[in-house]
């Protein structure tokens, strides 16, 4: 019996495939679309790796300084408009610690090279 790759080895492949093999080959548009399609898997990748861990712990945060339940959807639209009533402010124990972990996890997802977050995780020694 074969085992079929999984979803994150799939994008890897082909990832790969368009970064070595197909646009070494190619020349303007076509390898800048190239090169915008394997940053594209590249941000998938990582959205399937962090994503399902980084939604958990966004809507425990929610959950915690909503002090309710409801869906990640409804427990954010509550949090911008609590903040924007001025209910919410960076006072608020939690919110200031969500706000910054959200941030980063999202940056970690679609720009992790950036340097700004390079510079965050080092300050607040999780750089690697």
């Amino acid at each position: 019996m074969q085992d079929q790759p999984s979803a994150i080895e799939l994008v890897e492949a082909v990832t790969e495939f368009i970064r070595n093999h197909a646009m070494p080959q190619l020349q303007g548009h076509a390898a800048f679309h190239a090169r915008v399609a394997a940053n594209a898997l590249d941000i998938v990748k990582r959205e399937m790796e962090i994503g399902p861990e980084a939604a958990a712990g966004e809507l425990a945060r929610l959950r915690a300084l909503l002090a309710r339940d409801g869906t990640m959807e409804e427990l954010n639209r509550e949090l911008c408009a609590r903040i924007e009533k001025g209910e919410l402010t960076l006072d608020t124990p939690g919110l200031k610690d969500h706000l910054w972990e959200t941030t980063l996890t999202k940056v970690a997802i679609d720009q992790p090279k950036y340097s700004g977050y390079r510079r965050a995780l080092e300050e607040s020694g999780q750089g690697k």
